[in-house]
């Protein structure tokens, strides 16, 4: 119940800041003859932030008692915003008594002082200690990302598991909602003995066992699971990153071991090998042609969208689009010849859940800077994919729950640029997957079908069958 009380404090807290904002806005504004008429309102404004002001106070005590929060940082804002409510009864008081002998200019600016002061102290537990100086660093700091972003590692051999491997994950993903200024659910991850000893539910992680500790569940639930760590509005950890912290939970979860005294396969070498290189965190390359084109025919952007298929910028100072009919599911020829005339900007296409025939690829063969291309929850079948042999810029390509084949799929080997083939659901069998994966050693070969483990957390509803 304590708890549940304190959840009202985001939503309390701004009240007294506007209203008595608004206060010591007319306060002034009734200085002046013309708004005299103002002073009446004041004492009222006044006693309704002071109020709000109070339960306030009373929320955020109660939300402090999560132990969420630094303590010292607690503090502070505690008491100022006790001592901003208490000041806001005084001015109030003076207001409508004059016997009271204080000056009213002196409260009125110890008033407005408060309450910026408390409001950043506020400011600093939900968004962190630099919230306001973080923008300005990223304006007038070149290497604004190299603060943020993980460095290489000159010989990953050579370097700490935890110290230069692990902890520059944590800091970068986990230390916003669980590092010095702010610890959700009693868990600190920034010193690694608190981080050992877990949080209000017990540890996070347990040496030799990763896929049973909590941490690793967390990561690996669906990011609109309200348990999913790190929450879906915060940067993610990437494949190579979460390979690297199950490994190093795997084999004891060490502090202060080296990478070369720890046993690697041939999954999580890549992975170490790559953090010499560069940052996982900045993409060298973009998916964009490097070479810019022409603007796009405005007449046929304008046909389209008339038949509510939906043509974007795929970037802001590109002339390069990407043609969507989420909108409509029927593909006609006079459409598709239409979209052949942006051959040169057309990027991405999606034709998922439409009628488009294999036919109908032969045309979209035509569009030869294509890297983007969504067929899945269509009719296709091998004989279309034939068509595609000419995308030689193609590098995404959706299949997912047509009717193609592993001897189809083989038909695309040509493609130098191919990055990710999507299969779940087609006519390609366990039995084929390893002679493709050998066809396809550059290209990831999603075969979906993924199964999330159930945890102790999940909430299972039972229901009482009703016999009529």
């Amino acid at each position: 119940m304590i708890e549940f009380l304190g959840h009202f404090h985001p939503l309390l807290v701004h009240l007294p800041i506007g209203i008595l904002l608004i206060a010591l806005l007319l306060q002034w504004l009734s200085r002046k003859k013309k708004y005299a008429a103002l002073q009446q309102a004041v004492p009222v404004i006044l006693l309704t932030g002071a109020i709000t002001g109070l339960f306030s106070c009373i929320t955020g005590y109660l939300l402090s008692i999560s132990d969420d929060y630094d303590k010292n940082l607690v503090n502070w804002h505690t008491w100022m915003g006790i001592a901003t409510t208490l000041t806001a009864f005084v001015l109030y008081a003076r207001e409508k008594n004059d016997q009271f002998k204080i000056n009213k200019t002196f409260l009125s600016v110890a008033l407005l002082i408060l309450i910026a002061l408390t409001g950043h102290l506020g400011g600093s537990l939900t968004h962190g200690y630099d919230y306001l100086s973080k923008p300005l660093k990223n304006i007038f700091n070149n290497d604004a990302i190299e603060t943020t972003a993980i460095k290489p590692i000159a010989n990953v051999q050579e370097a700490q598991v935890y110290a230069d491997v692990i902890k520059p994950i944590f800091q970068t993903k986990c230390y916003s909602c669980h590092g010095p200024y702010k610890q959700k659910g009693k868990l600190r991850m920034d010193d690694s003995l608190k981080l050992m000893k877990g949080g209000k539910d017990g540890v996070v992680i347990e040496p030799g066992n990763a896929d049973a500790s909590e941490l690793i569940k967390r990561m690996l639930l669906p990011a609109d699971n309200d348990d999913h760590m790190p929450p879906k509005e915060k940067p993610q950890p990437t494949e190579n990153q979460l390979a690297l912290i199950h490994w190093w939970i795997a084999n004891g979860a060490s502090l202060d071991k080296k990478v070369s005294q720890l046993p690697q396969d041939d999954k999580i070498k890549p992975a170490l090998t790559a953090l010499q290189n560069v940052s996982p965190e900045i993409k060298p390359t973009s998916d964009l042609p490097s070479s810019s084109v022409e603007p796009a025919d405005a007449n046929v952007i304008k046909q389209l969208k008339e038949k509510n298929i939906l043509v974007l910028p795929v970037a802001l100072n590109s002339n390069y689009v990407s043609v969507s009919f989420i909108n409509d599911t029927i593909v006609d020829d006079k459409y598709l010849q239409l979209i052949t005339k942006l051959s040169k900007q057309l990027v991405s296409l999606k034709l998922s859940n439409t009628n488009i025939s294999d036919d109908g690829l032969k045309t979209i063969m035509q569009c030869h800077n294509l890297i983007k291309l969504f067929l899945d929850n269509t009719h296709i079948t091998d004989a279309g994919l034939k068509s595609l042999v000419t995308l030689q810029n193609l590098r995404y390509l959706n299949l997912v729950n047509t009717k193609v084949s592993a001897q189809g799929i083989n038909q695309l080997k040509t493609l130098p640029k191919l990055k990710s083939v999507y299969l779940y659901k087609t006519l390609v069998s366990k039995q084929d997957w390893p002679g493709l994966q050998q066809a396809f050693p550059k290209t990831q070969l999603d075969s979906g079908g993924y199964i999330v483990p159930a945890l102790t957390t999940d909430t299972t509803t039972v229901k009482v069958e009703i016999q009529y």
